[in-house]
């Protein structure tokens, strides 16, 4: 294991994974940019832009950008809140719904990409793996942001 990254072989699939995405989703007018707010919609739908915005951990200008790219394809619209009028929320159209098993196919079809040649426990632990870590990064960046600088940052 010695001189072996995690974190460099979770880069490759990340990269090849917006190679896939963009390719796959490209004909139906949806970028590598646009994706993973469709996703999070068709969790949940109807969330306000900051929502949206926060639980990707992505600017909000870079997020009103997508969801301008979404709502020009006819993906989405956006509806100002009745409670709150500086929230946008956004929700999907017929368009996007009609759309959504095969969104879910193309995203299916790269988790089977990946796990081709494994067995089902591997394909488990691989999922369970990968959660772990996430989690651990997560508690890290959220640890190191409240301190307001970590070791990677002030080198």
């Amino acid at each position: 294991m010695e001189n072996q990254s995690l974190g460099r072989w979770i880069s490759v699939l990340y990269r090849y994974g917006h190679v896939y995405v963009s390719r796959e989703l490209e004909p139906f007018g949806i970028g590598k940019g646009q994706f993973m707010f469709l996703l999070v919609l068709y969790h949940e739908d109807g969330l306000s832009q900051d929502e949206m915005a926060r639980r990707l951990n992505i600017d909000k200008g870079t997020t009103a950008r997508a969801i301008g790219k979404l709502e020009e394809e006819g993906y989405v619209f956006r509806k100002t809140s009745e409670l709150d009028r500086r929230l946008n929320h956004v929700y999907l159209s017929i368009k996007a719904n009609d759309f959504k098993t095969q969104f879910f196919t193309i995203l299916d079809r790269w988790t089977d990409i990946l796990s081709e040649g494994l067995t089902q426990e591997e394909v488990r632990m691989a999922f369970d793996l990968l959660e772990k870590m996430s989690q651990n990064a997560a508690r890290h960046v959220k640890k190191e942001g409240k301190r307001g600088n970590s070791d990677e940052t002030t080198k």
